[in-house]
């Protein structure tokens, strides 16, 4: 929706649905970012969303807190 109505780069939407928003609420510091310490929630998909933002539907495996919460 961002990149569709707002106009947003990938990118920019991304960012605004991670590390933009933890970096606005102090509480989720531990997140929004891949980086020794952090919380380890990933997402893995197929493509390359930074270019087709649609490419996150195409989920391969999913980590919560570090652990595997959808095997690929």
């Amino acid at each position: 929706m961002y990149v569709e109505r707002c106009g947003f780069t990938p990118i920019e939407a991304l960012r605004s649905a991670t590390s933009v928003t933890a970096k606005r609420f102090k509480f989720l510091s531990d997140r929004g970012r891949i980086a020794e310490g952090l919380r380890a929630d990933l997402l893995l998909v197929k493509g390359d969303p930074t270019a087709n933002v649609e490419d996150l539907c195409n989920i391969v495996g999913v980590w919560k807190a570090g652990e595997v919460a959808v095997k690929p």
